[in-house]
């Protein structure tokens, strides 16, 4: 598929049941869901599948589940004979989803990127239990404009910038405090809405950087190849194929913005016509939407839309 970027969801986008039939029609994937369970010390397929919900929408639970449901799909597809449908010229991801696209892109061997998103999730959960933050969605301003507003609110505590999403819709990320002063300050420079989300802390700031102290020695061992796909990192915002320069990118990136917008804007610049999410949830279809809505999006989960996407 010319022009196709394959584009991996991150944290937010899991559900009960998202795993439901992806080992009874594909059990190729098996392995995958096994590996994921004996590092975790827990049947990932079972509260991926069962639940309890609210075990999976731990970060610690999250992380690897994502990981591994999108990537047991792309098994899923290639197994049913649809290779040629993820011949991708672009592939990256949104927080989280940026270490499937690793995978994918064939930089970084499954097993291997797996114990690192095992133990991101755990630094991570450690980090948001430390210090109470959260992140909130700005819509309808600018970047510029939410600089300034994120500038104004730091006298009330530790807030930054997290996610570019679209234009006019910025995620800040920080102290409680901070995110309320931030919201006040938004709404007073014309935001259409601010809106908290329903995250454990706050991803993506200053507030992360010990689960970036601790992650670091375990990517430091990661073995990092050049990528066989176009692999475009979250803090770059375009293509990136020295195996240095991406795992710099993956050691910033637990601190650093996701530019999802200049990534999405970058791949379209270097041709991509189409896009497809692997995994759950429509997250990045949304996203896509918002910043490039003539792209049409295959979103694929279930054995149902593999066979679907498969046919063509």
């Amino acid at each position: 598929m010319p022009g196709t970027a394959v584009l991996f969801p991150g944290q937010g986008a899991q559900f009960v049941g998202m795993t439901a039939d992806l080992v009874d029609r594909c059990p190729e994937t098996a392995p995958m869901f096994e590996r994921a369970s004996a590092l975790l010390g827990v049947d990932l397929w079972r509260v991926a599948t069962i639940g309890p919900e609210d075990d999976l929408h731990t970060t610690v639970m999250s992380q690897p589940a994502i990981f591994v449901v999108s990537l047991a799909v792309c098994r899923a597809i290639e197994a049913s004979g649809g290779a040629d449908r993820l011949r991708a010229a672009g592939t990256a991801g949104l927080s989280l989803g940026e270490y499937s696209a690793l995978v994918f892109s064939g930089a970084a061997r499954f097993e291997d990127t797996l114990e690192v998103v095992v133990r991101r999730g755990e630094y991570m959960q450690e980090a948001c239990d430390a210090v109470e933050g959260g992140m909130t969605s700005i819509l309808g301003l600018d970047l510029e404009t939410v600089r300034e507003v994120v500038a104004a609110a730091s006298d009330a505590g530790v807030i930054a910038i997290s996610n570019v999403n679209a234009e006019h819709q910025i995620v800040v990320s920080g102290e409680l405090p901070a995110l309320a002063r931030a919201a006040e300050i938004a709404t007073a420079r014309g935001a259409r809405r601010t809106v908290p989300l329903k995250v454990a802390g706050a991803y993506h700031s200053p507030l992360m950087a010990p689960a970036t102290t601790k992650l670091a020695p375990f990517l430091e061992r990661l073995e990092i190849r050049t990528p066989t796909i176009p692999f475009y990192p979250n803090v770059w915002a375009e293509s990136v194929s020295d195996p240095e320069r991406i795992r710099e990118g993956l050691r910033r990136q637990i601190e650093s913005p996701v530019l999802f917008a200049p990534t999405l804007e970058r791949l379209v610049a270097d041709g991509i016509e189409r896009v497809v999410e692997p995994g759950p949830g429509r997250v990045i279809a949304g996203l896509v939407k918002q910043v490039e809505r003539r792209l049409p999006v295959d979103s694929v989960l279930g054995a149902e839309s593999v066979a679907a996407f498969v046919a063509g």
